[in-house]
């Protein structure tokens, strides 16, 4: 290896270390014994049972579920139906329908969440699990649309020729042809709203009312008394699940390429 290389090896791997080592310190100090998280005092499994007892919590991972749940079934279909609207080449306004698409994922998180609190205001809309949804749906049609899109873009038309001049009309071609294909692009772009809405907290923070705390939520008012191994606990758990999904909207994305370079 040259030394270029050698020097942008070991850039990468201080990158990694920077992102990864901190992440890797509060997994392993949610197995410490002790309540002070400086000083190791063996290894237990108390702190995530105690999770297992708090009802606080447990409600917390209950309404952030749902509220998954929810926008990603909501914004799915909308995201899906947009994409497959903004194939047309006759769409009146596609070229400002795209413009609006990406504004979601570029505005700031904090004027995102302040815009939304004013709006739900006006229109007299009170804070509950309900304006979660619709403020998680908001930022989350834009990846829906874009991911199958993208999908769309290397879809053979031929294929749904061919379908139609066999006699299927286009109910049909969709539900036997178009939908099948495009099938793991929208299942990646709904891991992918599913892991956004369920670690959400700065735009959750300005639109939760009462009864309507989620996990991310909940932790962050843990953090408030400091950070205690059933606070490391719940986040390895949250880190976990979310690794999890990220990586299977992964496979799926990385399957339907590959299939969509076969064909």
């Amino acid at each position: 290896m040259s030394w270029s290389r050698r020097l942008l090896a070991a850039h990468t791997a201080l990158v990694y270390l920077f992102l990864w080592v901190p992440i890797a310190v509060l997994a392993v100090f949610s197995f410490n014994a002790g309540r002070q998280t400086a000083v190791w005092r063996g290894a237990t499994l108390d702190w995530y049972r105690r999770l297992l007892a708090n009802d606080a919590l447990l409600a917390s991972v209950r309404n952030s579920l749902a509220a998954a749940a929810l926008t990603t079934v909501i914004a799915t279909a909308i995201g899906t139906l947009a994409a497959l609207a903004l194939r047309r080449a006759d769409v009146p306004g596609k070229g400002a329908t795209l413009a609006l698409l990406f504004l979601p994922m570029v505005i700031p998180e904090v004027v995102l969440g302040a815009a939304l609190l004013t709006f739900f205001g006006a229109i007299g809309l009170r804070l509950s699990l309900v304006t979660v949804v619709i403020a998680h749906v908001v930022f989350s049609v834009s990846y829906v649309a874009l991911v199958v899109r993208a999908r769309l873009s290397g879809l053979d038309p031929a294929l749904e020729e061919a379908a139609r001049d066999l006699g299927a009309g286009p109910v049909e071609t969709f539900r036997r042809v178009t939908l099948p294909l495009i099938f793991p692009g929208i299942a990646a772009s709904a891991l992918l709203v599913f892991t956004l809405s369920i670690d959400d907290y700065v735009v959750t923070s300005f639109v939760a009312g009462v009864g309507a705390t989620t996990l991310p939520l909940h932790v962050y008012s843990m953090l408030r008394v400091g950070v205690t191994p059933e606070v490391n606990a719940v986040s390895t758990l949250l880190l976990a699940g979310t690794i999890g999904l990220i990586v299977a909207a992964q496979r799926l994305l990385r399957g339907s390429s590959s299939k969509g370079d076969r064909e």
